[in-house]
C-alpha cells in the first residue's frame, strides 16, 4: 500500500476533500484530511467517515492510520477551493 493510493481513496470517497498522506513502511500511515463534510461532527464521526472510504483495507493492507481531520475553516483555508458546496 502506498500513500498516494490512500489519498486517492479518501478524496474519491469524500468529494471535495483534500488529503495529505504519508507513511514509509507500507502499513503505518498518517493523514491530514480537510473536508467540508466534517462540519458539525465530532472527531470520532469524522474518523469513521475517513475509515469508510478505505473499507476492508483498514486492519489489513493498512495496519494503522493516524488521522487529523479538519473543516476548511479549521484549517484556515478558504472554502472556495473546496468541493461542491
Amino acid at each position: 500500500m502506498d500513500p498516494s493510493r490512500i489519498q486517492s481513496l479518501i478524496e474519491t470517497g469524500l468529494p471535495g476533500a483534500n488529503a495529505q498522506v504519508s507513511g514509509d513502511d507500507g502499513v503505518h500511515f498518517e493523514a491530514t484530511v480537510v473536508a467540508s463534510q466534517f462540519a458539525g461532527k465530532l472527531p470520532l464521526a469524522r474518523h469513521r467517515m475517513v475509515y469508510a472510504t478505505l473499507g476492508e483495507l483498514m486492519g489489513g493492507a493498512i495496519h494503522a492510520l493516524a488521522l487529523k481531520t479538519l473543516t476548511p475553516e479549521e484549517a484556515g483555508i478558504r472554502e472556495s477551493g473546496f468541493g461542491n458546496r
